[in-house]
C-alpha cells in the first residue's frame, strides 16, 4: 500500500495557495522521513530510554454523517445545530495537527433529503468532506441503498482513499483500498475498512454482480501482511459493537476477539456514543449520528533506535453543537441548501379537520405507540391502496412523527415517513401473522398490578413494533410474550384461521431483515414466501413518495384525520384516577419515567402506584 502522510491545520489554507503545499510537504519529508519497525505493544509499552522521543498520534473520527451538510433538519424544516458538517469543519480545523488523522466509517449521503443530490456531478455531503480534508473513509450500508452507479460515483468524487477489505467489483476487483499506511513523525498506521456484510440483506438487488465477504474473515487475513509495515492498526467499521442478526462478521466485539493485533475500533452504525471501551485488548469508540459527535483518540508513541511501542490510548466524545459554522464552507454548500429548502418547501396538499398524531397524555410515551392513530391509518392505508394486499404493516420511523393541520409541504410528508424505503409483499399463513404480531407485541412490558402506565421493553426498539391494518386484534399485555393477541379477525368479524392464505405489505427493511431472515421471526422452514420487491418504485418511488401521491391523486390533496380503532391494548386493568395522577405528575416533572442508564432508552419500566408523590 502507498504511505501517505498525514493531514496538518494548514491544510484549509493551503486549499488556496498551491505553492505552500509543496514547500509544506519538502519541510515534513525533510524532518520526518524515517520509519519504525512494527514492535507492538497493545497499549502496554517498554519502559523508554533517556534518548527516545514521544510522539502523540491524533485521530479525528466521524460516522454516520447522514446527509447533514448544513446546520438544517430539511425533513422537519428546521434550524438543527445539533451537529453539521460545517460546524465538524471548525472543529476539525481548531483540532488538526502535523499529526492527525481525519476518517470517516460510512453513511454519509443517505437522510435529510440528500437523496436530491445523488445525480449532481458531486454531491454536497462530498464538498464538506474534501474540504475538512478526510485522509480516509469507508461506506456504510446506506451508501448502497441507491445502486452501483452512485457508489462508484462517490467514490471518485473523493479525494481521499476508499478503504474497503470486503466488497468486490463484476471483475472481482475490491472497490477500494483493502488499508491505507500512513505516516506521521515516522510512526506508521495501517487503517483498514470494512463494511457489515448485512449490506447483502439489505440491497443485494443493488449489488448484483458484487460480491460482499465477512470482513472479520478479510481482516484477519491483512493481519500478518501488516506486521512488518505498520506500528499502529486501526479497523475503519462500519459495524456496531454486537452482531446484527446472527451475521457471521458483522460486529466489533467479533472483530477484536478474532484480530487482537487491532489497536482501535473505529466502529458505527448504531448512531450511539461510545467514547471508549476495550474490546478485549482492543480500545473501540462510536459516534452518534448526522455529526453530533466526533472522537478524538489520542495514541502515545515511543520511538526508540528501530522500535515504535505504544504506551497509553486515551478517547473522548467531541460535542459537535459546541462549533460555530465555518463561513467558507457554509457559502460553498449554499446552493445546495437552498435547493433543499425549495425542495422540502413544495406543497402537495392540506391536512383539515386538526393534526393527524393526537397530542400525547403522558411526556416521554408516544400516543401512536399505544393506541391507533390517524397518522399510522394513513401509512397503512397508503401501504394497502398501491399494494392490493390483505394485510399491511408499519412501525413508526420517529417517536415524535407528526402531520399538522393547514399546508402540507413534502418536508410534511418526511415527518410522517423519514425513510427511503421501498414496499414489499409476501405471502404468508394465518399462523405465520399471528407469530409476527406476537414478535411485534413484544415491545411492550407486561402488566403488573399495581401499574399505572404501559412501558416497553428496552430490549426493543420502537422501529421494531409494528402495527397492522385490513384486521382487527386486542393486545393483552397482562399475558406473557407469545400469548398476547388475541380476537384476532378480519374486518367483518370471521376469525382468521391459521391455514389462512394471507398477502401482507411491508417496508423492504421488516421484510429483508425480519419477515425473510431465518431465525429472527420464522425459522428457514418455515419462513413466509417473496412475493413483490419495490412495488411501483419505477414510477412513484418508495413508501413516502407513495404518501405523497396518495394524497394528490387519491384523496384529491385534502386529507382529513381518519382512524378505525382496529386494534387496542387490553389487560391494563389500573385504577382510572391514579392512572390520571399519575400522568399528571410525570408532564408536571415531580416524577420522571424510568431510563436505561446511558438514556438511549425511555419509558423502560412502568410508572406505579408506589412511585407517586402523595402530597398533604
Amino acid at each position: 500500500m502507498v504511505m501517505r502522510q498525514c493531514t496538518s491545520r494548514c491544510n484549509i489554507f493551503i486549499r488556496k495557495n498551491k505553492a505552500a503545499l509543496i514547500v509544506l510537504v519538502v519541510l515534513l519529508s525533510t524532518i520526518f522521513l524515517f520509519s519504525c519497525s512494527a514492535t507492538r505493544q497493545n497499549g502496554t509499552g517498554n519502559i523508554a530510554s533517556s534518548d527516545s522521543e514521544s510522539v502523540d498520534i491524533q485521530i479525528l473520527a466521524t460516522s454516520d454523517l447522514h446527509g447533514k451538510f448544513m446546520p438544517w433538519d430539511y425533513l422537519l424544516d428546521s434550524e438543527s445545530t445539533n451537529g453539521s458538517m460545517t460546524q465538524l469543519a471548525t472543529a476539525v480545523e481548531e483540532k488538526r495537527n502535523e499529526n492527525t488523522l481525519v476518517l470517516d466509517a460510512g453513511d454519509i449521503i443517505q437522510d435529510n433529503l440528500a437523496d436530491l443530490f445523488l445525480n449532481d456531478d458531486i454531491h454536497p455531503m462530498t464538498i464538506a468532506m474534501n474540504y475538512i480534508g478526510y485522509d480516509g473513509w469507508t461506506t456504510g450500508n446506506h451508501e448502497y441503498n441507491y445502486g452501483k452507479d452512485v457508489v462508484k460515483k462517490l467514490i471518485s468524487t473523493m479525494e481521499a482513499p476508499l478503504l474497503l477489505c470486503n466488497v468486490y467489483d463484476e471483475n472481482g476487483q475490491l472497490l477500494g483500498e483493502p488499508y491505507h499506511i500512513y505516516e506521521c513523525s515516522g510512526v506508521r498506521i495501517a487503517v483498514i475498512g470494512m463494511v457489515t456484510p448485512n449490506i447483502l440483506r439489505w440491497d443485494e438487488a443493488n449489488l448484483e454482480g458484487w460480491t460482499v465477504t465477512n470482513p472479520v474473515e478479510e481482516c484477519r487475513k491483512l493481519i500478518p501482511e501488516l506486521e512488518n509495515k505498520a506500528d499502529i492498526i486501526i479497523a475503519l467499521a462500519h459495524m456496531g459493537l454486537e452482531k446484527e442478526y446472527g451475521t457471521e462478521g458483522s460486529g466489533a466485539t467479533e472483530l477484536a476477539e478474532n484480530c487482537p493485533e487491532l489497536d482501535l475500533i473505529i466502529a458505527s452504525h448504531d448512531h450511539t456514543s461510545v467514547e471508549g471501551t476495550y474490546l478485549g485488548n482492543v480500545l473501540t469508540v462510536e459516534n452518534k449520528k448526522q455529526a453530533q459527535t466526533m472522537m478524538e483518540i489520542h495514541i502515545s508513541v515511543e520511538k526508540q533506535d528501530d522500535s515504535c511501542d505504544i504506551v497509553s490510548m486515551t478517547s473522548s466524545s467531541v460535542d459537535i453543537s459546541t462549533y460555530t459554522p465555518d463561513s467558507e464552507l457554509t457559502e460553498m454548500l449554499e446552493p445546495a441548501h437552498e435547493r433543499a429548502l425549495e425542495e422540502a418547501h413544495k406543497i402537495v396538499g392540506e391536512l383539515q379537520g386538526g393534526n393527524l398524531a393526537p397530542e400525547n397524555e403522558i411526556t416521554g410515551i408516544p400516543t401512536a405507540e399505544i393506541e391507533d392513530t390517524a397518522l399510522i391509518d394513513l401509512i397503512l392505508n397508503t401501504e394497502l391502496y398501491y399494494s392490493g394486499a390483505d394485510v399491511a404493516a408499519i412501525a413508526l420511523t420517529s417517536e415524535d412523527s407528526q402531520l399538522k393541520e393547514g399546508e402540507i409541504r413534502i418536508c410534511d410528508i418526511a415527518n410522517v415517513y423519514r425513510f427511503s424505503n421501498t414496499l414489499y409483499t409476501v405471502k404468508m399463513t394465518g399462523a405465520q401473522l399471528k407469530t409476527y404480531m406476537e414478535w411485534s407485541a413484544s415491545y411492550y412490558q407486561q402488566y403488573q398490578d399495581g401499574d399505572l402506565t404501559i412501558a416497553f421493553d428496552p430490549a426493543s426498539s420502537f422501529y421494531n413494533y409494528d402495527m397492522f391494518q385490513g384486521i382487527n386484534f386486542d393486545i393483552d399485555i397482562s399475558k406473557p410474550v407469545g400469548e398476547r393477541i388475541v380476537s384476532l379477525t378480519w374486518p367483518d368479524g370471521t376469525p382468521i384461521k391459521e391455514d389462512d392464505s394471507i398477502t401482507l405489505a411491508a417496508n423492504d427493511y421488516r421484510c429483508k431483515s425480519q419477515l425473510l431472515t431465518p431465525g429472527i421471526i420464522f425459522e428457514e422452514d418455515n419462513l413466509p414466501e417473496l412475493i413483490e420487491m419495490d412495488i411501483h418504485s419505477s414510477d412513484i418511488g418508495g413508501i413516502r413518495e407513495m404518501i405523497t401521491d396518495y394524497i394528490v391523486n387519491v384523496c384529491g390533496g385534502v386529507v382529513t384525520p381518519a382512524v378505525d380503532y382496529n386494534w387496542k391494548i387490553i389487560g391494563n386493568n389500573w385504577d382510572a384516577d391514579l392512572h390520571q395522577k399519575a400522568a399528571d405528575q410525570v408532564n408536571s416533572g415531580m416524577i420522571e419515567l424510568p431510563a436505561s442508564a446511558d438514556g438511549g432508552k425511555k419509558n423502560i419500566h412502568a410508572i406505579t402506584t408506589n412511585d407517586l408523590k402523595w402530597l398533604d
